[in-house]
């Protein structure tokens, strides 16, 4: 398992800099951030040199590259156009992102796995059509649609939780913004999991703890449901860094400062320090995730080995 952990970690180096050049390239090479910082008015041309050489910028696009790296290596991650560091706006906004996450990884596989189960176990049924009609509907209606609709009869109509979330960000403010977050995702989740359960529910293990007596729940927490959530695991895996990144239009919606906020405000102001920083702590989280899924499927299948 250590020699398995080691080569996989080794493997992410070329990994990383290939994702965090690619994206240094998408930023820095297609737009300018001199001219960004004047707005409509025209720079004048020895101030516009003088930024450029201040931020590196008059550099080729790969001394560009590994400067940043550089820098990152030592903990710095540049510094916003507005002047304030770009690791502190990462600790303020990464926080609160984590928070939301956690909330909507718990709600998707909760509720995803409860009805995966459910409908996997009755196949053909009512119950079966049932979820599967829903889980459609749920993906077809977009993010921003759900998020509006939710706050505004949770939020406005009925009063039952605040429209928008505090600064602080705590978990119970979290729950609505964490539901359509998740909801996208749990509905994949609940078809993958049923599609699982329906699969392995007529293989031979299964139809031996059942010849053999052992209780129904047993059979299926112990052994049905262990195996077949081995493509879960891999979505939810591959999901943790999706949700992150991809809360913008939730978080713009309940006004929630954190990573997504922070992206959008990165990419409509063009300051390519915060959306750069912040996208390759993205890319670290993808990496780490897609690790930890690998470590689990020795967990859940003890058939499963790595040299």
């Amino acid at each position: 398992m250590g020699r398995y952990v080691i080569r996989r970690l080794l493997q992410m180096i070329p990994v990383f800099i290939g994702s965090t050049f690619l994206i240094f390239f998408m930023v820095y090479a297609l737009g300018d951030p001199v001219a960004a910082l004047f707005g409509d008015k025209a720079p004048d041309p020895a101030t516009a040199a003088r930024i450029r050489h201040d931020l590196y910028l008059d550099q080729p696009l790969w001394k560009q590259y590994l400067h940043y790296m550089g820098q990152i290596f030592q903990g710095d991650f540049g510094t916003a156009f507005n002047g304030q560091k770009v690791t502190e706006l990462l600790a303020s906004a990464y926080p609160v992102t984590l928070r939301l996450t956690i909330v909507a990884i718990v709600i998707e596989l909760i509720v995803g796995v409860t009805l995966g189960v459910v409908s996997g176990l009755r196949r053909g049924r009512a119950v079966d059509s049932s979820v599967l009609i829903l889980t459609l509907i749920v993906i077809s209606v977009p993010t921003f649609v759900t998020g509006y609709v939710l706050q505004f009869l949770f939020g406005v109509k009925w009063g039952v939780i605040r429209p928008t979330v505090s600064t602080d960000a705590p978990f119970g403010e979290l729950i609505l913004p964490g539901i359509v977050l998740a909801l996208v995702s749990l509905a994949y989740v609940t078809r993958l999991t049923r599609t699982s359960i329906a699969e392995n529910v007529r293989a031979d293990y299964v139809r031996t703890a059942v010849a053999k007596g052992l209780p129904r729940r047993r059979v299926i927490t112990r052994h049905l449901l262990r195996n077949s959530l081995i493509p879960v695991i891999t979505f939810v895996g591959t999901d943790i860094g999706s949700l992150m990144g991809g809360a913008i239009v939730t978080e713009k919606i309940f006004n929630i400062h954190g990573v997504g906020f922070q992206i959008y405000q990165g990419i409509l102001r063009n300051n390519a320090p915060t959306v750069v920083g912040f996208v390759t702590i993205l890319v670290i989280v993808f990496l780490l995730a897609n690790l930890l899924v690998d470590l689990l499927y020795a967990v859940l299948d003890p058939r499963i080995r790595y040299a």
